[in-house]
């Protein structure tokens, strides 16, 4: 699918990952490659719920493509603490991840998905950008 274009501000950025606002709709999170300091993990997972709050979109989407497996202590945080955070205080409702290259990091992102099924979230992953932003939108 060809690239949709988008019009994007960025909101926020560290060793982790950045953030922007797209002017589609949605926040884009885009996770850096390599191994994350827990502060910037942490910091950068905070501002995602900051931005959906300030927005009122309630949809992301996560590009994972170039993300090492998280962690367990990132996995077990993510779960019992972030992502009910994020469906409370930030109103997330719908995620597209754009999956990892790495076997193990969409391994990894598989648990968290699993572990956090009673919430009211809807993921979807995708190989093509294209096809989640329009999945995303249509949301």
């Amino acid at each position: 699918m060809k690239p949709i274009a988008t019009t994007a501000t960025l909101y926020f950025q560290n060793s982790a990952g950045r953030i922007t606002e797209d002017a589609g709709g949605y926040l884009r999170l885009d996770w850096a490659a390599g191994p994350r300091e827990e502060a910037a993990f942490r910091a950068l997972l905070q501002h995602v719920i900051r931005a959906l709050h300030r927005n009122g979109w309630g949809k992301l989407l996560a590009r994972q493509d170039q993300m090492v497996p998280f962690t367990p202590a990132e996995q077990a945080w993510i779960v019992n603490e972030w992502m009910p955070r994020a469906v409370t205080e930030g109103g997330y409702r719908f995620g597209a991840v754009i999956s990892a290259k790495s076997v193990f990091a969409r391994l990894a992102t598989n648990v968290v998905i699993n572990e956090v099924r009673e919430l009211p979230i809807v993921y979807n992953t995708f190989e093509d950008e294209g096809y989640a932003i329009s999945w995303l939108r249509s949301q």
